[in-house]
């Protein structure tokens, strides 16, 4: 009954005379109001069922229709729109089915070309696939026919507005006391790192927090498919975003152009917020020319994984022997840290590792911190053998 009077007076709206061919929000609130008073006269409606059905309304024309109460919720994280009429949410950890949907595959359409056209990137039939982001950072990916079958898909992975720290990791129990003052020493150290784990565990976020150690003073360049890092507390920071193609002949700028330009930048540290492709070449480059400390994350199910994918990775861009990458992850390398998102929706550190150098022409690790499944706890299982530089880092502490 609600969709039915919802639907009606959105297309009562969407002619009113009152409405200019701009119209401000000003005039599209007054509209509203007339029309729902009007109906509000011919059958009753309570104050609370006139308040949403106007701020709907709205929200209809000027937002992100139903998905604006959504994306206006702190507590959901991520939002899966399986076309008009199936809508499931990410909330407390909890995956949940929305019992509403879009008036119609159109309007939902709409959503998506008013995000889209927001971050000024084109999506149609040519180029069905988009990956932006909205203005409060969170990402968005967006799928449209022929690509989608079952109407227009919309992903939204939101994330919190205040970057959350390594204590609050720590509360979380996602890391241990023991491991984050661990990790704290060798990120000021200058021990570089891999973030790996697999979709929506929390990569993003523990490299935000992981990034919280680096010392003030250094010069730091991020660079990202979508800006979505809030490094703190650095005045150095040089932020870069990869740009696609578009339909004024922009030229594409790939992940890879941006790490081979901030070579010449004279960073500290190179952040990379994910690597998915052949800019893993260009990133170990980094690693192996003297920046010292920078990150990136990656998508892989196990510290050993991730040293395959990196292989794999770095194969797409250059055709040299795989000892000769091998030899590259050995020495650019230092830690591997391995997040997994459990299926009762949180987040852990599952393990992290050192990676010991070359042996057996492979590239060798051995685990510093490991979850222990029976014991739900990540334990210390090693001892760190590369300590050079924490030792120098602990002879300018005491000087």
């Amino acid at each position: 009954m609600y969709d039915e009077l919802f639907r009606s007076l959105r297309a009562e709206l969407m002619t009113s005379p009152k409405l200019t061919v701009d119209p401000s929000d000003e005039e599209i609130r007054s509209a509203i109001t007339g029309i729902v008073t009007a109906a509000h006269r011919e059958n009753y409606m309570p104050i609370a069922e006139r308040t949403r059905i106007s701020r709907e309304l709205f929200y209809s024309v000027r937002r992100l229709d139903i998905l604006q109460d959504l994306v206006d919720d702190p507590e959901v994280v991520e939002i899966m729109v399986n076309g008009p009429d199936r809508i499931f949410v990410e909330k407390a950890g909890v995956l949940q089915r929305l019992p509403r949907g879009f008036s119609s595959p159109e309007k939902l359409d709409d959503v998506i070309q008013q995000i889209v056209g927001r971050c000024n990137r084109v999506i149609n039939e040519r180029s069905p696939i988009v990956d932006a982001r909205l203005t409060d950072g969170s990402r968005v990916n967006a799928v449209i026919s022929p690509a989608a079958l079952n109407g227009p898909i919309l992903t939204i992975r939101r994330f919190p507005k205040e970057p959350i720290t390594m204590d609050k990791l720590v509360r979380l129990g996602s890391i241990t006391e023991e491991a984050a003052c661990f990790l704290e020493d060798l990120i000021r150290a200058g021990y570089s790192s891999v973030i790996s784990g697999g979709t929506s565990a929390g990569k993003t976020t523990f490299l935000n927090a992981l990034s919280n150690y680096i010392p003030k003073n250094e010069r730091i360049i991020t660079i990202e498919d979508n800006a979505e890092l809030q490094l703190q507390g650095i005045d150095n920071l040089v932020r870069l975003e990869a740009k696609m193609s578009n339909m004024e002949g922009n030229t594409e700028i790939t992940i890879r152009d941006l790490i081979r330009s901030s070579l010449r930048m004279r960073p500290d540290r190179i952040i990379v917020g994910e690597v998915r492709g052949g800019e893993a070449a260009d990133m170990l480059q980094a690693f192996n020319t003297g920046h010292e400390g920078s990150s990136c994350s990656i998508h892989a199910n196990s510290c050993y994984d991730a040293i395959s994918r990196l292989e794999t990775m770095v194969i797409m861009a250059l055709p040299i022997p795989i000892a000769a990458i091998r030899r590259q992850i050995a020495s650019g390398v230092d830690l591997l840290i391995h997040l997994s998102r459990l299926r009762d929706g949180r987040r852990r550190v599952l393990e992290i590792a050192e990676v010991d150098g070359m042996g057996r022409d492979e590239v060798e690790i051995h685990s510093l911190f490991k979850w222990d499944d029976r014991e739900e706890e990540l334990k210390k299982t090693g001892e760190l053998v590369n300590t050079l530089r924490l030792e120098r880092l602990r002879k300018i502490r005491g000087s």
